[in-house]
């Protein structure tokens, strides 16, 4: 095999990993199969990344600059409405590649991102919210995010099979879960995350009235 490492650049690498990612999945890819795919030894990609964890980070951080639209509030967007879009444009992103969870699921912001992160920060500080309170409102609603697309990305495909509670044993879960199931994944997820901005903005409200 002719060693073309010298003319890739780090671009054309994570486009042929993420690429590669929607074909063989998280399991699958390997930088063996990478370097086969660009047409290098294996050793060539440490030219570009240190290893294979620095590769992963780096495809999770291009699958959020690609495809995560609602990152930072627009100018003069309110607090509530920004968090709701946010978590719609995330989960949108990770869903956007095959194990789109899991890639990103255990990454960390690092320096160049804080400066991102303060202008969250600031947006539901003006809301009233102390800075702890403000990151974790974030977190909570990050982890539920990667947390519901792990699982949309895991269901298998015999999922309509699966067991149902017995209605005469088990009314109410029955019931609920009726529900669930027939308002589809995509209501199911905007209940969730409505859930977790109702308490925050319930949270807020009491602090303001007390």
């Amino acid at each position: 095999m002719k060693d073309t490492g010298a003319r890739l650049t780090r671009d054309t690498v994570l486009r042929a990993a993420l690429d590669l990612l929607d074909e063989v999945g998280i399991d699958g890819l390997s930088t063996r199969k990478l370097a086969e795919r660009l047409g290098v030894q294996s050793p060539t990609l440490y030219w570009h990344f240190k290893n294979k964890g620095e590769l992963l980070d780096a495809m999770a951080e291009a699958i959020m600059l690609e495809r995560h639209d609602a990152s930072l509030p627009r100018p003069g967007e309110a607090w509530d409405a920004w968090l709701l879009d946010n978590a719609r444009s995330f989960r949108r992103a990770l869903l956007a590649y095959r194990d789109g969870a899991r890639l990103h699921a255990g990454t960390r912001p690092r320096a160049l991102h804080f400066g991102s992160i303060e202008r969250k920060v600031a947006l539901l500080g003006d809301a009233g919210f102390a800075p702890d309170e403000a990151v974790d409102v974030m977190y909570a609603l990050g982890r539920f995010v990667v947390g519901w697309v792990l699982e949309e990305q895991a269901e298998a495909d015999g999922d309509a099979d699966a067991p149902l509670p017995d209605a005469a044993e088990y009314p109410l879960l029955a019931k609920g879960w009726a529900a669930l199931r027939a308002r589809g994944g995509d209501e199911a997820f905007e209940r969730g995350v409505a859930l977790i901005v109702d308490g925050a903005r319930a949270r807020l409200a009491t602090r303001k009235r007390g």
